[in-house]
């Protein structure tokens, strides 16, 4: 898993939180989350990003974009599609060819 520095220096991990038909991957800074992308599951085959969302403190630092990657590569590994709801995912997985695979 990815991990990224804040201007803080503290290590930030990708984490990741799933039940019977949703989940999310998440950063948190010193305890505190600062950015998290949600997604519900639509069968057994699907999930359905509906949410992204980056703090004030963590905004213009790319964890949006990294959360949307988590989420493609999450896909991939279960041989999921996407259908990405959320405006931001949508953008991102729209702008990175790399991305639209799981579509």
């Amino acid at each position: 898993m990815p991990c990224f520095k804040s201007k803080t220096n503290s290590t930030m991990n990708i984490q990741h939180q799933e039940s019977d038909s949703k989940g999310e991957f998440f950063m948190e800074d010193n305890g505190t989350r600062i950015a998290e992308m949600t997604y519900s599951k639509a069968g057994s085959d699907k999930i359905i990003i509906d949410h992204t969302e980056v703090t004030d403190e963590g905004r213009g630092k790319g964890l949006g974009k990294q959360l949307v990657k988590r989420g493609v590569e999450f896909a991939r590994e279960n041989e999921l599609t996407v259908l990405p709801l959320c405006p931001f995912a949508k953008s991102i997985i729209q702008k990175t060819p790399e991305f639209q695979d799981v579509l």
